[in-house]
C-alpha cells in the first residue's frame, strides 16, 4: 500500500506514552496484529465511527492511515480476552493486556478499578512508511520477547 497526499488534512495521532511505545504500537498496526485500542472513557472519544486518522511513529513521522469501525465503552474489568488479543500486544493474552494497561493508566493518572474505557477498533486504510512498515517485523519480534521475558508465556515457547 501506498498513498498520495490526501492524508494531510487527517488528524494525527500517537499510541501510547513514550517514543518507544508509539513505535511498538505503530508497528503492530503496520504489520496488521493491532486493529484495536482503548482509552480512559473519562478523556471522551478519540475519534468517532468512519472517522481516519493518521498514526504517527515515535519521532512523529506519519506511518499509516487507520479508519475507526467501532467504539464501545465499558468497564475495564468486562474487556474481554477476544477484545485484549485484537489489541496485538505483548503474548496476546488478556493477563498481559490488563497489566499493560493498568500500568499505562496508572501513569495517566486516570487508573481505578472500576473504571470506564472506550474500546474503540479499527482497520488499516494505509500505509503512510515503507521503510517503517519494513522495520514492522523487528518490533513485533521484540514485542513478543519482551512478553517471554516478563513470563507471559500464552504464545508457546519463547518467540
Amino acid at each position: 500500500m501506498t498513498a498520495d497526499d490526501s492524508w494531510q488534512d487527517l488528524p494525527t495521532f500517537q499510541f501510547g506514552d513514550s517514543r518507544h511505545m508509539a513505535d511498538r504500537l505503530a508497528a503492530l498496526v503496520v504489520a496488521r496484529l493491532k486493529t484495536a485500542t482503548c482509552s480512559a472513557a473519562v478523556h471522551g472519544p478519540d475519534a468517532a465511527i468512519g472517522e481516519r486518522q493518521v498514526c504517527l511513529s515515535g519521532n512523529g513521522t506519519p506511518v499509516a492511515i487507520i479508519e475507526t469501525t467501532g467504539l464501545d465503552t465499558l468497564p475495564f474489568s468486562d474487556v474481554t480476552s477476544e477484545m485484549a488479543a485484537l489489541e496485538g500486544e505483548g503474548d496476546l493474552s488478556h493477563a498481559y493486556w490488563r497489566d499493560g494497561h493498568e500500568a499505562f493508566f496508572t501513569r495517566e493518572g486516570t487508573w481505578s478499578p472500576d473504571m470506564a474505557v472506550i474500546f474503540e477498533t479499527f482497520s488499516l486504510v494505509d500505509i503512510l512508511d515503507l521503510h517503517f512498515a519494513a522495520e514492522a517485523p523487528r518490533h513485533v519480534d521484540a514485542e513478543r520477547a519482551a512478553a517471554y521475558a516478563a513470563g507471559y508465556k500464552a504464545l508457546g515457547p519463547n518467540p
